[in-house]
């Protein structure tokens, strides 16, 4: 397994990250409990150190397994997490509206809203503790970030915690470069990157990270499981599963995918592994991307992730890739980079 530093906080994380969204089972229809916490184990004996969840996964129950899994065993997980999504409050600007399977387009059970006032995420921080089951966060991201509070006030207060020994580094998610720079001196960017997501690489953003050595944590490497190979254009989808009604899955889609994901099978052959950890390999080898988070719902899944940080592609490989996907990119509809 690789490992990198996270940012100048001196933090050393696992390459490959275990991302808990899933975990939590909103969204993706329902999780079995004893089955998540195997896959968390399974990371970390396979040489992930990096879990990363949020408050707002299974609305804390994504935390609240994470916390199980890891207990007895903090001292081996850097432990990543997020704030600034509430639903128990309705101040800041409304993000979406939700029940407990998913995101919802009316009227429901809650409405979710993104929010960063300093007193409400110490609020949030103080719960996060409770549910994981420790005294510290390793890394504290703002999930997403809203227009109602001042930056300069959020970062007071990250500062603060970290002061306090409460979090010992400080991330941001889903931010634009505007947003970056007014952070100031943070230590991670956590955005959405893969093989078919590369708009860090045109907004600024990443070169920005870059310049300013803050890690970069991509999230959804394989595309919420589009990438792995796995997803054929008969497999059908849960109800609450985000993947259900999304353009991205629609079955011509996913027949493309399949197709280009083919031509990858020599690279792979050659290295022993399969397709999904080939693609992975790819991102975790981008310029500025220091560290992949990937989620995984079982210990299959997760030994599988876990065995792509041992891929080192050569510099024809990752070229052969790249032609590949350029020649593919362009079928596919709602694609785009």
């Amino acid at each position: 397994m690789i490992y990198r530093k996270l940012g100048n906080s001196g933090i050393e994380a696992s390459a490959i990250g275990l991302g808990a969204w899933a975990i939590g089972g909103w969204m993706w229809g329902g999780i079995e409990e004893r089955q998540a916490i195997e896959a968390i184990q399974v990371s970390l004996e396979n040489g992930i150190n990096l879990i990363d969840t949020a408050a707002i996964y299974g609305f804390g129950r994504s935390e609240q397994i994470v916390g199980k899994a890891i207990k007895n065993r903090r001292n081996q997980v850097v432990l990543a997490t997020k704030c600034g999504l509430v639903w128990d409050k309705e101040k800041g600007k409304l993000h979406f509206h939700s029940d407990d399977k998913g995101i919802t387009t009316g009227p429901s059970q809650k409405k979710v809203y993104i929010y960063l006032e300093p007193q409400s995420i110490r609020e949030e921080l103080e719960k996060s503790l409770s549910r994981l089951g420790t005294d510290y966060i390793d890394l504290y991201q703002t999930h997403w970030q809203e227009p109602t509070t001042p930056i300069e006030d959020t970062m007071a207060e990250l500062m603060k915690m970290k002061d306090e020994g409460k979090i010992r580094a400080i991330g941001v998610s889903n931010a634009d470069l505007e947003q970056l720079q007014s952070y100031g001196p943070i230590d991670t960017d956590q955005e959405r990157y893969s093989m078919l997501d590369r708009k860090m690489e045109k907004n600024g953003t990443l070169e920005y990270c870059i310049k300013n050595n803050i890690a970069v944590l991509a999230y959804s490497p394989l595309v919420h499981g589009l990438l792995t190979g796995k997803i054929t254009p008969e497999r059908q989808f849960k109800e609450g599963d985000l993947r259900r009604n999304n353009p991205r899955f629609s079955p011509s889609n996913r027949q493309r995918v399949q197709e280009m994901l083919g031509q990858f099978a020599p690279i792979a052959q050659n290295h022993k592994a399969t397709i999904s950890q080939i693609v992975i390999a790819w991102t975790f080898m981008r310029r500025g991307i220091t560290h992949v988070l990937c989620g995984a719902r079982n210990a299959e899944q997760a030994r599988e992730n876990a065995g792509a940080g041992n891929i080192s592609l050569a510099a024809n490989e990752l070229q052969t890739m790249d032609k590949i996907i350029g020649e593919f990119l362009p079928t596919m509809e709602g694609m785009g980079t």
